[in-house]
């Protein structure tokens, strides 16, 4: 028994080269025929799994504050890391400052293409 295109199974009498041969002879368009409905699905599949599920709405909802709340904080690491003697006076506040911005920096990229990715599916 073979599974043949659109869910059909076909019963072939014989080895692998009695199926060949005669899978040949019936011919491939005959088995794998598309109907007009299966060609509907894929559009609807698409549309389907391009809607954003209930985690990914929450996120979505959410994404805005924490992008705010990241941008405020490199803002005031920003304005801590431009004090002119920082660097010589405490060199180790300095660096934990430089790297929490980076950080932070990259979460926020991060959240804004995770941003503009489920709101461009949200469409």
């Amino acid at each position: 028994v073979a599974m043949e295109g659109n869910g059909r199974a076909t019963a072939y009498p014989g080895g692998w080269s009695d199926y060949a041969a005669q899978r040949a002879s019936v011919g491939e368009a005959a088995l794998e025929r598309p109907s007009t409905k299966a060609s509907e699905r894929p559009a609807n599949a698409k549309r389907a799994a391009e809607a954003l599920s209930f985690t990914e709405r929450k996120r979505l909802d959410a994404l805005p504050g924490i992008i705010d709340r990241l941008e405020a904080e490199i803002a005031r690491l920003s304005e801590y890391l431009e004090q002119p003697e920082l660097f010589t006076k405490d060199p180790l506040k300095f660096r934990k400052a430089s790297e929490g911005m980076a950080d932070r920096q990259a979460t926020l990229t991060e959240a804004e293409a995770e941003w503009m990715d489920l709101a461009a599916r949200d469409e």
